[in-house]
């Protein structure tokens, strides 16, 4: 198997909500664990917190999440962003349109200098979210953006 970087998301007593939200967003499977399932905590306020879970969306993209335990310092999330970007406007603004309902625009979803529509929210959780819909370039390519974002890495 080769090795995948993932997302995942440290929550204060909410990772049950948030978790079930991104579902509600994005789709797909989700599959939760508490840490009474896993027996890792003794302490009775913990049982049904969540210790484990994991969204896989419809196109394969896997975001995870879990509760902080008493046990460990809580620290709210800083210094990065989720992406999330393709050339479907519809999908790609649905996706703005859930995750900025009760969170914070920073930057409008709007048309951007590299010729797609780009916008920044955090949502409801205090997770920090970058959007973009690719915009076509002259010949009909992905703008540059997105077409940057789709080549492969060079070593």
């Amino acid at each position: 198997m080769a090795a995948t970087i993932n997302t995942y998301l440290s929550f204060k007593d909410t990772a049950r909500e948030a978790m079930a939200f991104y579902h509600s967003v994005f789709g797909g499977e989700l599959t939760s664990t508490t840490f009474a399932e896993y027996q890792v905590s003794e302490d009775p306020a913990e049982q049904d917190k969540i210790m484990h879970s994991m969204l896989t969306t419809p196109s394969g993209q896997v975001l995870m999440g879990a509760d902080t335990p008493a046990s460990m310092e809580y620290t709210p999330p800083a210094g990065h962003s989720l992406s999330v970007s393709g050339d479907d406007e519809h999908e790609i603004r649905g996706y703005w349109d859930a995750l900025t309902g009760g969170g914070h625009v920073v930057m409008p979803l709007a048309p951007s200098p590299w010729g797609d529509s780009f916008g920044m929210c955090i949502d409801r959780f205090g997770i920090s979210w970058m959007v973009n819909i690719a915009g076509d370039s002259d010949d009909g390519a992905p703008a540059s953006g997105e077409r940057a974002a789709q080549e492969p890495a060079r070593k």
